[in-house]
């Protein structure tokens, strides 16, 4: 046990030191910056990885998830994502029954398969349970209710026998999240690659081929409600250490809702170019700079309240308290901004 506990020890320290190692510069185009102008500075940052092969007697995704993976306790095994159960990693596939790599991003979702580039791009593959890998299948992450029990046991996680949905266990679901966030963000349709985008419905047919994965609007709850952590962390350091990007939404959580506009109430900046007034304010706050604004307001845990047009935001209504508001240019959306207004009695 007391061997088990320094071994821990060691590798949250180490994991605390690789997260300062995050270049001072790497994210500085970055800076400021919201909305469709903040994803685009990402993906100048985060594209034109190193490329690994799927399957290789060189170095592929098998050697870069046993060490992305690892499991702290065993080093010779690797964490299965889905289930949290640990295997030996050398085994690999082993004729179905050692370990696969499960695409987070189903891979059907934009028809990249196994090829180089989204296919193998170990941000979001993750070694899974053969057969838990196989029931997730392509399915959308929303939230459902029937228990996925596994043939090797409970798994935590869950499935719905009416919609094509999957939700992984509570201790993954942030990691789910910005992984899903992090492949929307760094594959924009250049190169021949495809143009991943996230959406917040259920497209008519399941077996669609289009490049979209859903659901939106659970994914950023998932990504409020399982923050990231130190293994997810030195995760993003080891593939780092490989195709030398990161996952921007690990080492800058805020980075989610300023892009996708629905904020928890952390490190919210505000647009220098608006005036929004009085801030505190009773009934009404006016918006400055802006003939005519898409006006979104959400409570503080992202809870959407409203949406309206116009230039001025009516809250007499309101209980006193902090509120977050999405503004967006009513001619051209992909300009936005989020603002933390506060409600006085």
């Amino acid at each position: 046990m007391l061997k088990r506990i320094i071994l821990q020890i060691i590798i949250l320290g180490l994991a605390n030191c690789l997260e300062a190692q995050i270049p001072d510069a790497y994210y500085l185009s970055a800076n400021g910056l919201s909305g469709e102008s903040l994803k685009e500075a990402l993906n100048d940052i985060i594209k034109d990885h190193i490329e690994y092969p799927y399957t290789s007697s060189n170095t592929d995704v098998w050697d870069i998830l046993k060490e992305s993976d690892r499991d702290t306790i065993n080093p010779d095994n690797v964490i299965l994502f889905y289930t949290g159960w640990t295997v030996n990693g050398d085994q690999e596939y082993n004729n179905g029954a050692g370990w696969s790599r499960e695409h987070v991003w189903a891979k059907s979702r934009g028809d990249f398969g196994t090829t180089m580039g989204p296919g193998t791009d170990a941000h979001h593959l993750r070694p899974a349970d053969i057969s838990v890998n196989s029931a997730r299948n392509n399915r959308w992450f929303d939230y459902c209710t029937e228990p996925y029990t596994d043939g090797d046991g409970v798994t935590d996680c869950f499935t719905s026998s009416t919609s094509w949905v999957w939700q992984p266990r509570a201790a993954v679901k942030g990691d789910v999240a910005r992984m899903i966030f992090y492949m929307a963000s760094r594959y924009e349709g250049e190169n021949g690659e495809p143009d991943l985008e996230l959406i917040d419905y259920f497209p008519v047919d399941n077996n669609t081929n289009d490049p979209v994965h859903v659901k939106l609007s659970a994914l950023l709850q998932w990504h409020e409600d399982d923050p990231v952590d130190d293994y997810e962390r030195n995760r993003n350091e080891v593939i780092y250490s490989y195709q030398n990007n990161r996952n921007p939404f690990i080492d800058h959580p805020e980075y989610v809702s300023l892009i996708w506009g629905t904020a928890s109430g952390r490190n919210i900046i505000t647009d220098n170019d608006l005036t929004i007034y009085p801030n505190p304010a009773e009934n009404i706050i006016y918006i400055g700079n802006s003939s005519d604004c898409l006006i979104t307001l959400f409570t503080i845990s992202g809870k959407k309240l409203l949406h309206t047009r116009g230039n001025y935001l009516d809250i007499s209504g309101l209980a006193s308290g902090t509120y977050i508001i999405l503004l967006e240019n009513a001619d051209n959306p992909g300009e936005r901004s989020v603002h933390k207004i506060i409600k006085n009695r």
